[in-house]
């Protein structure tokens, strides 16, 4: 099939992301650790726990709804009906998410557990047939890396919106933290309602997949017997700890280690602000991608190369003085690591459309659905289990959090010398590995193209 896709659809696809990647999962990756710990008032380990539960929930709904997704037919096609349906719970659950209840310890636990889980569920349900899309969509393997381009566009730019708008937001909204949150929150649930529900009726469904006649367990065990997926997934779930480190101790570098928020010439740099220079960054190199992929020879080699550079710039990072006045050189090197990821994002996705087509070839019914589904896992699996590790290495480190008697957020510091290497560390040398095992899989990865 060679036909050609309007560019009212691919902006409708960008729509998607900029949705659930630019605003929700930014939010969810950037903010919740700092929030939970600092605004909400649970303790380390539960935020940690949280997390970590949240994950395991995750490995068993992110396979089932990807088969779901796989096996529906409506009117609306295969993968759109769950993104039109879906818009309005993913929008309201991010809002009660982000909203602070007048409860104790328990109270708390108990609303952020359920609401966690069920923001998880919730973006399952969107997101895994918002990426199995690509799969249908077209066959064209440059329409594929356009879409994909034009997806991590779409999520950068929206991410760096958010960021860089969140300071001057609650700065506006006013009142207490907890009070800015909520509202922000019901705010950004509103704009990821509207942008789901636009990729949702703005696309088309051009391939029809060869669905299997029921439900069975054998796509699951082909997982396993498909080389190139084992080692994309964990690629996927590396390239997700790499960013899960970096964005979930943001927060807590620039308080703990800048001493709080930096202002120059007026420009409030907080650690959203901090982070929206990456994003716009990624934006710019997310649209270059594909023709830095066609000058390189291959969609591994791009990865690779891409790789190479985030590991080199985040052990830079370790070595910048832990000083404000340095702001400006934190803020270049955190530029020069986004280089290398704009370069491989978009790259994951159209390999995982690879990987597809590989298991329709191989095994003869179309897994599309699952296979996306797992991409999906590994972003959320990397994304929370590096959360929950930050939590867990700051408390190893001497960070306490958690509500007193009366339900205020209480934090204490037992070593804070401690607290600040491990922050820097886990900022800059932890990333730095990651992105050298992401190099090494890469050379192991089965599909040349």
């Amino acid at each position: 099939m060679t036909e050609k896709i309007p560019l009212r659809e691919k902006i409708g696809y960008a729509l998607g992301d900029a949705a659930a990647g630019g605003i929700t999962w930014k939010v969810m990756s950037i903010a919740f650790p700092l929030f939970f710990t600092n605004v909400f008032g649970l303790t380390v380990a539960d935020t940690a726990t949280l997390m970590l539960i949240a994950r395991m929930f995750d490995v068993v709904t992110d396979p089932l709804m990807g088969s779901l997704a796989d096996r529906t037919q409506s009117r609306w096609g295969t993968y759109r009906p769950w993104l039109i349906f879906g818009a309005i719970p993913l929008g309201l659950v991010f809002a009660l998410l982000l909203y602070t209840p007048d409860l104790g310890l328990t109270g708390k636990r108990i609303w952020a557990y359920g609401f966690y889980l069920l923001m998880m569920a919730t973006y399952t349900a969107v997101n895994v047939p918002y990426g199995s899309l690509l799969g249908v969509m077209t066959d064209d393997d440059n329409e594929k890396n356009e879409f994909s381009s034009y997806r991590m566009v779409g999520a950068y730019a929206m991410g760096f919106i958010t960021l860089l708008s969140f300071p001057y937001l609650q700065k506006m909204v006013g009142g207490s933290e907890a009070h800015q949150y909520a509202v922000l929150g019901a705010l950004l649930g509103g704009l990821a309602t509207v942008g789901t529900l636009a990729c949702g009726l703005l696309t088309r469904e051009r391939l029809k997949p060869v669905r299997a006649e029921k439900f069975s367990f054998k796509p699951f065990a082909d997982l396993f017997k498909n080389k190139p997926w084992i080692y994309l997934t964990l690629i996927g779930i590396c390239t997700n700890f790499f960013n899960g480190f970096r964005y979930a101790v943001a927060g807590y570098m620039l308080q703990y280690c800048l001493h709080g928020d930096v202002t120059v010439s007026g420009l409030i740099i907080n650690y959203t602000v901090f982070m929206t220079f990456g994003e716009v960054t990624c934006m710019i190199f997310g649209g270059v991608s594909p023709k830095f992929t066609k000058w390189v020879g291959s969609k591994r080699k791009a990865f690779a190369w891409a790789a190479i550079i985030c590991a080199v710039s985040s052990v830079a990072f370790f070595f910048i003085p832990m000083d404000p006045a340095y702001i400006w050189v934190m803020i270049a090197v955190v530029i020069i690591t986004s280089v290398g990821i704009g370069l491989f994002s978009p790259l994951l996705w159209s390999m995982y459309a690879d990987v597809a087509d590989y298991a329709t070839e191989k095994f003869g019914t179309s897994s599309t659905g699952l296979i996306f589904s797992s991409g999906t896992m590994s972003q959320k699996f990397g994304s929370a289990i590096s959360g929950a590790l930050v939590a867990l290495l700051l408390g190893i480190a001497g960070f306490i959090s958690g509500t007193d008697a009366n339900g205020q957020t209480v934090v204490t510091i037992t070593n804070e010398e401690a607290v600040r290497q491990m922050i820097w560390a886990i900022f800059s040398l932890f990333p730095a590995a990651i992105a050298s095992l992401i190099v090494l899989l890469l050379y192991k990865y089965p599909i040349k193209k």
